[in-house]
């Protein structure tokens, strides 16, 4: 069977046209681009620039207590807390074991009663968490943390082709070129539009409140169901609470809070009735 010069001429050219495709991608895979016009070439494009996020620093200026403390051996509220008698605001603070190691993120109070032995009192569950026992002075190291901004850094580089990724291309390419060679060309059927999602509604923006600490601090616990039980008995109490989990030198812990306040007498009755509830540590926070 004759073809005719321009049916030759056709598919010579499609040839061409896929073999130099191929040859692109090829290039791509040994790190360089076909298409860049030297030095001076745009680089591609970066994904969306990182926000600014918060951690926990120590802060040994604001207070550092290393001597002794002591559990009484009985239950306390409040989660995992320590009291002195030199701290003048409470504060969040890190507590460490020193004699094991062990490492607990929880809340510092001022320690009002003089009682005989360590000036640093603990909490049952702090306590707990450290693996101290009742009515046995264990040496511990007491730090206050502080909040910390953390800007975001350069944006990162565009994500990089996998070597099975481009596998695929380039078999692809393959199958494309073959397949032109052994069939003849064929109209290309036309795409059905694309269907427009409707997008979901966007969540209801969170209360807001013009006070600098608008929240009471219920306690801060080392164990998730001990935080939840907690945010039990406030919600049978009447209040709506929130368990918020964060993380701080690799310690996971559950803070429970209630608010925000609206108005300083507001938060001020929300205090009150709280610590009616038992919970005489809780203090007012930013968040």
């Amino acid at each position: 069977m004759i073809r005719s010069t321009s049916t030759r001429a056709g598919r010579a050219g499609r040839h061409v046209l896929l073999v130099a495709g191929l040859f692109a991608l090829s290039a791509c895979a040994e790190g360089q681009n076909p298409f860049a016009r030297g030095e001076g070439a745009a680089p591609a494009a970066a994904g969306t620039a990182p926000q600014a996020t918060e951690r926990d620093i120590e802060a040994p200026e604001v207070f550092q207590a290393t001597e002794a403390g002591l559990w009484d051996g009985r239950p306390s509220l409040g989660g995992v807390w320590a009291a002195h008698p030199d701290v003048d605001e409470p504060e969040r603070v890190i507590i460490r074991n020193q004699q094991n190691g062990q490492v607990v993120i929880g809340a510092l109070f001022r320690r009002e009663r003089e009682t005989p032995g360590p000036r640093l009192q603990i909490s049952s569950d702090a306590a707990a968490a450290l693996g101290m026992l009742a009515g046995q002075p264990t040496n511990l190291d007491v730090v206050a943390l502080r909040r910390e901004t953390v800007e975001p850094g350069t944006l990162p580089a565009a994500p990089a082709v996998s070597e099975a990724g481009l596998d695929d291309t380039l078999g692809e390419a393959a199958l494309d070129i073959e397949t032109a060679a052994l069939e003849p060309a064929q109209a290309a059927t036309p795409a059905a539009p694309a269907v427009q999602a409707t997008p979901a509604p966007a969540p209801a923006a969170p209360a807001t409140s013009r006070l600098d600490r608008p929240y009471i601090q219920i306690g801060i616990f080392s164990v998730e169901q001990n935080a939840e039980n907690t945010a039990t008995a406030m919600r049978q109490a009447g209040m709506v609470p929130s368990v918020k989990q964060e993380t701080s030198s690799g310690k996971t812990f559950w803070r429970v809070v209630v608010g925000p306040a609206q108005t300083a007498a507001e938060r001020a009755t929300l205090l009150e009735q709280i610590k009616a509830s038992g919970f005489t540590d809780a203090y007012a926070v930013s968040g």
